[in-house]
């Protein structure tokens, strides 16, 4: 995804529908695929990406241009789905099929890759949903949106060391749960 020009978001800012169209039709998979990673359910993940451009179009005219328009929508993304999640959503017992949440268009797999790329996508939800919100979003930031350290501190508005500590407990909790638990089911 390519940043959209300022020009556009000026626009947008200053109320036009069209340029605000655009605006959504250049981030709107984006903020759904943020959404889905982090609430781990479809119906959810469009209700927050609804939320978001409820939130984009509403707050726009405090969007300054100190920082990317893409880490400001990251920031409204995240803390919409936090907020969710924290109202108690239905997402604890539902998860996502592994299509619904990584499909990119990729090339068909023959039929072994793709059993093996949906049982490592299986593995990783389910590691995943033993993290604690906090946790879950600075990995999803991280090692699947592929974040740096600075940028998660920015879209959370958290210090860079809550940071580094949430992604080092997450892993080691991570690390611990790949080891303990998920053997002993096999």
């Amino acid at each position: 995804m390519q940043e959209i020009e300022r020009e556009i978001l000026e626009r947008a800012a200053a109320g036009d529908v069209n340029a605000f169209e655009e605006v959504y039709k250049a981030y709107s998979r984006f903020v759904y695929n943020v959404a889905l990673r982090m609430c781990r359910n479809n119906e959810i993940a469009q209700d927050v990406t609804q939320d978001v451009f409820i939130t984009v179009y509403d707050k726009f005219d405090k969007f300054r241009f100190e920082s990317s328009f893409k880490t400001w929508v990251y920031r409204i993304t995240v803390n919409t789905s936090i907020n969710t999640l924290k109202k108690g959503s239905k997402m604890r017992d539902k998860s996502v099929s592994f299509d619904d949440q990584y499909d990119y268009g990729q090339p068909a797999d023959s039929l072994p890759e793709k059993i093996q790329r949906e049982e490592q996508a299986a593995l990783i939800d389910r590691l995943l949903g033993y993290l604690n919100t906090d946790q879950r979003t600075c990995i999803v930031l991280r090692n699947i949106e592929g974040l740096s350290y600075e940028e998660i501190a920015a879209a959370l508005k958290i210090p860079i060391n809550t940071v580094r500590s949430r992604l080092k407990r997450a892993r080691e909790k991570l690390l611990q749960i790949r080891n303990e638990v998920i053997p002993n089911e096999v």
